[in-house]
């Protein structure tokens, strides 16, 4: 056990309840529930948040959120089904009500993880992943001409799966360390089971908590010899703060309560991104989107709706396309924080750029237009 600071610990399974499902991930659940918190964790003391087949992305994302702005370790087990949405051709995890053709609304975007999670301290993250690709997932996994979804995956010696190429982004966040793998679907009519988290659970039911890399190690070994096919296996501890890397020095004011310092150290460097390469470009924009995120975690919900508004109308105009995953995260960010507005003249005015925005980014979440309308109506009465 490391630290005093109390860890937290998010379980995760999800898979659809109609007859896509690949995988009974919540049979995970019970195992995982036996072991005590603090070897989930690793820390003296932990929180756990369990989630049970979810039916909807918003009540995942919500508790990832409230599970990424709490102090100290964070833990994330993910047990569960991996596809692809028909449209972007996006890695996301699919939920109860998910299908093939809706998992664009009805599944959780991988990216979201990322989103939430970035401005953890490095170091502080982890995530533990069992998950099964569909068979198109699967096969746009090993297709040569297709990037790579996974931070680092190394398929097994012993294994016979086709070495994928080197660069498919399962982006889970520079400083995430992440360990477990993603198994080919079973075979027809067939539920697997999640046998590499059953592994790491039954690990970690004896009481000592093993250091990631060597719990997974030892959950893969548990997985070969009862013949389970490892797939392809996901090894990285995160690569934690460059030397001088501003990030760190961010997070750490947040972490201490220094939220205008915070703010101001990101400002300088968002300035500077200005200058250097233009207010339109990659790098202003992320500090842009930092700066929101800072308003975000300092309470001040107008200035981070107001942010993530001028964020999503600069990446519009520099023609990124209405369902491009940026575009709709800053959009669905803006939308998030205009609901925590408290002054109602702030809120009218952010409602109207809102709804302008939403009428050109209607986003994955149906009805986002007509709900901000309803706001509007009430707040002018």
């Amino acid at each position: 056990m490391s630290g005093t600071t109390p860890g937290t610990v998010l379980l995760l399974a999800a898979s659809p309840l109609g007859r896509g499902r690949l995988v009974d991930a919540a049979s995970v659940l019970p195992v995982l529930a036996a072991v005590p918190p603090a070897v989930l964790s690793g820390t003296d003391t932990a929180n756990v948040v369990e989630l049970a087949d979810p039916l909807e992305p918003q009540a995942v994302l919500t508790r990832l959120r409230a599970a990424a702005t709490a102090p100290g370790p964070l833990t994330v087990y993910v047990a569960g089904q991996l596809l692809l949405d028909r449209r972007q051709r996006l890695p996301h995890l699919a939920l109860a009500r998910t299908t093939a053709s809706t998992a664009r609304y009805t599944a959780f975007p991988w990216h979201w993880f990322r989103e939430e999670l970035r401005l953890r301290p490095p170091g502080a993250t982890t995530l533990i992943l069992d998950l099964y690709a569909d068979p198109e997932t699967w096969q746009a996994l090993c297709s040569p001409r297709t990037p790579r979804l996974l931070p680092h995956q190394q398929p097994l010696p012993q294994t016979p799966v086709p070495a994928p190429p080197t660069s498919f982004v399962l982006d889970s966040g520079r400083d995430t360390a992440v360990y477990g793998r993603v198994a080919p679907p079973p075979s027809r009519r067939t539920v697997a089971v999640p046998a590499y988290m059953k592994a790491v659970a039954t690990l970690l039911r004896s009481g000592r908590r093993p250091s990631n890399e060597e719990l997974h190690q030892q959950a893969l070994t548990r997985v070969a010899a009862e013949s389970a096919h490892p797939g392809l296996v996901l090894a990285r501890c995160g690569s934690g703060p460059a030397p001088g890397d501003p990030h760190a020095a961010i997070t750490a004011a947040v972490r201490s309560g220094r939220h205008a310092d915070a703010d101001a150290l990101a400002a300088r460097h968002e300035h500077s991104a200005v200058l250097a390469y233009g207010p339109a470009s990659e790098e202003a924009l992320h500090w842009a989107e930092v700066r929101a995120d800072l308003a975000m975690l300092a309470g001040d919900a107008a200035l981070s709706c107001r942010t993530w508004l001028t964020v999503a109308a600069a990446r519009l105009n520099t023609g990124q396309a209405v369902d491009a995953s940026v575009v709709e995260t800053a959009v669905d960010r803006a939308h998030h924080q205009w609901g925590r507005i408290e002054d109602p003249v702030r809120a009218r005015e952010l409602g109207l750029l809102l709804a302008e925005l939403r009428a050109r980014v209607p986003g994955r979440q149906q009805g986002a237009l007509e709900h901000v309308w309803r706001q509007l109506s009430q707040l002018q009465t």
